[in-house]
């Protein structure tokens, strides 16, 4: 098992890919790293190669395939200094914290990210799911973090890109990880190196995850929010016949009134199916709890 494992995600940063590994070489020389090239055209696994790291294909397997005390994931653009990564790995290594966090917009990345776009879908992840959450996770969207080996092999990826941070911060939040923010420093890309992330688009699937994920982990909140919208719909279709009803001793609207029933009906369902699947929820997590003793034991043999 290796002390401190550095993973390098990347995909075409040729330009960038040497100057972070070997920034990470002289910051942590007994780390070992991974560069892990995501089907890159322009010879960033072979430059990584030559200056010393470890070059593997598919970053969804990072840590399935790496065992670690500590994991450090750091994007290979060379926008994140290594100057904190002693810091970090220190605080899983000796505070056993779960997910230590690079938090950068508490630092630069206001002032150097020239994207106004991505300025703001940031600031509204981070409030959207600290607030659905109730979490104080300073930057959501990071590419910075370092991970105990607990975390590291308890965590599902699922997703296939830019989301993957939301499900590591919702992840470590669900399951009342150990987690700590670091300012870092962030500087915008070097001249001739392009962001792989689409504002718009990429942006839209790191929202629909934050659904998703609010569905998944807080279901008896979502459904019993869809509840509630339905209850109400189905008032405000029920009162104006119900009243009419009491001065005249009429019901006009008869196709009004079974809408009015089918939504309460839809509402009763979403409530009951909510309360159904928190139920589950909490016996995923006395599961977890098992598996997360079981994953201790492994570590120390």
């Amino acid at each position: 098992m290796d002390k401190i494992a550095v993973l390098i995600p990347c995909y075409n940063e040729a330009q960038t890919i040497a100057a972070v590994v070997d920034a990470w070489k002289q910051e942590l020389p007994e780390a070992v790293i991974y560069v892990y090239d995501n089907n890159s055209t322009d010879g960033t696994g072979a430059i990584a190669a030559d200056h010393g790291a470890v070059v593997r294909r598919e970053y969804r397997r990072m840590f399935r395939e790496v065992d670690a005390e500590c994991y450090i994931m750091i994007d290979g653009d060379d926008t994140y200094p290594a100057a904190n990564g002693r810091e970090m790995a220190n605080l899983v290594l000796e505070k056993q914290v779960d997910m230590v966090v690079g938090d950068r917009l508490s630092s630069t990345y206001f002032q150097e990210n020239k994207r106004p776009f991505h300025n703001f879908g940031n600031s509204l992840v981070r409030s959207s799911i600290n607030r659905l959450f109730r979490s104080d996770i300073r930057d959501v969207m990071t590419g910075y973090r370092a991970f105990s080996y607990s975390f590291a092999k308890t965590f599902p990826v699922l997703s296939k890109g830019f989301e993957i941070e939301t499900e590591m911060t919702i992840h470590a939040v669900d399951k009342n990880m150990h987690v700590e923010n670091v300012v870092v420093d962030y500087r915008d890309r070097p001249a001739g190196s392009e962001s792989k992330l689409n504002t718009y688009s990429d942006g839209m699937k790191v929202l629909m995850t934050i659904v998703r994920l609010f569905r998944n982990y807080k279901p008896f909140a979502f459904f019993g929010t869809i509840a509630a919208i339905l209850l109400l719909v189905s008032l405000g279709l029920f009162l104006p016949v119900f009243r009419e009803y009491l001065l005249t001793g009429m019901v006009p609207r008869i196709p009004t009134l079974i809408v009015s029933g089918f939504v309460a009906v839809a509402a009763m369902m979403s409530f009951f199916c909510g309360l159904l699947l928190d139920t589950i929820k909490q016996k995923n997590r006395q599961d977890f709890e098992f598996q997360l003793q079981m994953i201790e034991l492994q570590k120390k043999k």
